[in-house]
């Protein structure tokens, strides 16, 4: 059950419970036709085609006894036609990528809370008009029902719209009257996105839902390629770029540190990690571990780190090579799709942030990487459900006030930046350094008993990369494409060329010692520790 959290808006009397249920029965007896109507809505029980989401981190609690009280009993659907046909219809909506015109408290009040399927969480928008909160769908569904359950904060006059593409938008349903509380409204349309746009305030308050429901018909989901992007290629035979003498496998094999079961880190550790942060190098089609030695990759990339990253890239080539990484010891490569507004590139400006972190719960276990390990995180294929429930995903994307996007947010607010931040696997099998699917000789820790672990197939705990990446693009987002697809195709690629010594010193005393260091490897919050690199980057003595 989730913890009450602070609400904003007028206060009643303690009857919401009561109200609610009352509300409830009311709407479900109007739309009680041939009792198809009991699989529509309950206070409970969803039923969804569409795979369910986690619940936000952060999310308003409806208040017991004495908070928000309901207004009155919603009124009847407005719509007559029978509801035979109601029993085949889906909740498209739950779990979706929800948007807003504004959020009154993005911790708390965020516009994910509509389409959570948590009756006790619920979205508030600014105190003005017009405000809207709209809904990806993923695909071009027939849309058949809204049910809309208002918190006190309610619309007068509010519309029901349906749209394509996000920009072009057909109002299902209009009403200068509204009354709040519970409704169910029939409508007919199709298309991938639906919003209610109010237009008049019933409160001097602003527009707060507890739920935002859409029930119809599910269309084709869309595949990742889009239009003006290179065809999909087929991924060659394994055939990873080495240097003389250099293998793609350790021998013998690296055993990993076994945790203790048992270990409590010490009450001044809050993180374990370092940073380095690296800026853009150039965008090119190529990607020299999916597509070692040709010419062309299936699509652009934004390369960071090692300025001299090229398709027949060895470990031995990067680590010659000048870099564009605050450290001046990591010579790694890093790359991701690059991204685009329209026809034009977006790139990230300055340096970067990319963490390197512990992924298990005994931060002393994590070893360095292995150099020459590569990998890639993340699916350039994924499908929406399969970006939202990976490992890696930390908050979707992000800006503003608006966080959880699992696409893109079609607008953000003027001068913010759009922000993505995605976590790697931090479990090595100790013998790989690359393996045909580039990815399955890396593992995301597990749930051991009370800590969390790497799995025995993987026993190797190494830094747990983080990209935090932010774009410097804002309002009008309806165009954004990455070049592999949508926003939940986002990944990256890793080709580890670090100095082996300076990684081993930073990996020792930020991660091992539980510390939140920056690129000189000192933490600012416990300076008694010092710090890894010197003013000028230089290894300071006993750090070696």
């Amino acid at each position: 059950m989730k913890a009450d959290r602070p609400v904003i808006g007028p206060r009643s009397g303690g009857r919401r419970m009561a109200a609610k249920l009352r509300i409830r029965i009311a709407v479900i007896a109007v739309l009680a036709v041939a009792a198809a109507a009991t699989a529509l809505w309950s206070a409970h029980v969803t039923i969804s085609a569409r795979p369910a989401a986690a619940t936000g981190p952060a999310a308003a609690a409806r208040p017991a006894a004495g908070g928000v009280a309901a207004t009155a009993a919603a009124a009847p659907s407005p719509a007559a036609a029978p509801m035979a046909a109601a029993a085949a219809d889906v909740l498209l909506s739950q779990g979706m990528t929800a948007t807003a015109s504004s959020t009154q408290n993005h911790a708390y009040l965020q516009a994910a809370n509509a389409v959570d399927g948590d009756p006790g969480t619920r979205w508030a928008s600014g105190w003005s008009d017009p405000q809207w909160l709209e809904v990806d769908l993923g695909a071009m569904d027939t849309i058949h029902k809204v049910l809309l359950d208002w918190e006190a904060a309610y619309a007068r006059a509010f519309q029901i719209q349906v749209s394509a593409n996000g920009r072009t938008w057909r109002t299902m349903y209009a009403t200068t009257t509204g009354t709040g509380g519970a409704q169910a409204l029939n409508v007919t349309g199709q298309g991938q996105y639906v919003r209610v746009y109010g237009t008049a305030r019933a409160t001097r308050y602003g527009y707060s839902l507890w739920e935002f429901q859409v029930y119809g018909t599910p269309g084709p989901m869309p595949t990742p390629s889009m239009s003006g992007m290179p065809s999909p290629m087929p991924v060659p035979p394994f055939n990873p770029n080495l240097g003389p003498g250099e293998s793609i496998t350790v021998s013998p094999a690296v055993r990993g540190i076994a945790p203790d079961p048992n270990f409590t880190p010490p009450s001044y550790v809050t993180h374990h990690e370092f940073q380095t942060d690296c800026a853009v190098t150039r965008t090119a089609q190529y990607d020299p571990i999916v597509y070692p030695k040709m010419a062309a990759s299936a699509h652009m990339h934004t390369f960071m780190g090692a300025t001299t990253t090229n398709p027949r890239s060895t470990t031995a080539s990067l680590s010659a090579s000048t870099t564009s990484c605050v450290i001046p010891q990591d010579h790694s490569g890093y790359w991701f799709p690059t991204l685009y507004n329209g026809t034009r590139v977006v790139t990230p400006a300055g340096p970067q942030v990319i963490y390197y972190k512990s992924g298990v719960t005994d931060y002393r276990t994590v070893r360095p990487f292995p150099k020459g390990l590569r990998f890639v995180v993340g699916n350039d294929m994924a499908t929406q459900a399969q970006f939202q429930a990976s490992p890696g995903a930390v908050e979707g994307w992000e800006c503003g006030s608006s966080y959880n996007n699992w696409n893109f947010p079609r607008y953000c607010p003027p001068g913010s930046q759009l922000n993505v931040r995605y976590q790697a696997p931090s479990c090595w099998d100790g013998v790989h350094l690359d393996i045909p699917d580039h990815a399955s000789h890396m593992a995301y820790p597990i749930h051991v008993g009370n800590s969390i672990a790497c799995p025995p197939s993987h026993p190797v705990a190494v830094p747990m990369l983080e990209f935090k990446m932010a774009f410097p693009v804002s309002g009008d987002l309806s165009h954004l494409r990455l070049a592999s697809g949508p926003g939940y195709t986002w990944h990256y690629d890793f080709f580890n060329a670090w100095d082996p010594t300076v990684l081993s010193a930073m990996i020792r005393h930020c991660i091992n010692r539980g510390l939140q260091c920056d690129t000189h490897g000192y933490d600012l919050y416990l300076p008694r520790f010092g710090s890894v690199l010197g003013p000028n980057y230089q290894l300071l003595p006993g750090n070696g």
